[in-house]
């Protein structure tokens, strides 16, 4: 789940929360629903954002083999 993912729970949370009326359902509160997948969705931006984050400050070293001109040459594969 990255960022998109994140805030479409975030919004679905939302409308659960403050768009329906708590007595929509009986079994369900629904408004804590809500609250908790705003919560979820809260958290996977937080873990994208940082995952985003950690690829960015990779480091590539490259290692060159330098040979003298009198060395014969590396086999080849």
């Amino acid at each position: 789940m990255g960022i998109g993912g994140g805030i479409f729970l975030i919004v679905v949370g939302a409308i659960l929360a403050f768009g329906l009326s708590p007595d929509t359902w009986e079994v369900f509160n629904i408004q804590i629903i809500g609250y908790i997948l705003m919560a979820v969705g809260v958290l996977a931006l937080v873990l994208a954002f940082a995952m985003q984050r950690q690829r960015r400050n990779t480091s590539h070293t490259a290692y060159v083999e330098r040979r003298d001109i009198g060395d014969p040459p590396p086999p080849v594969r």
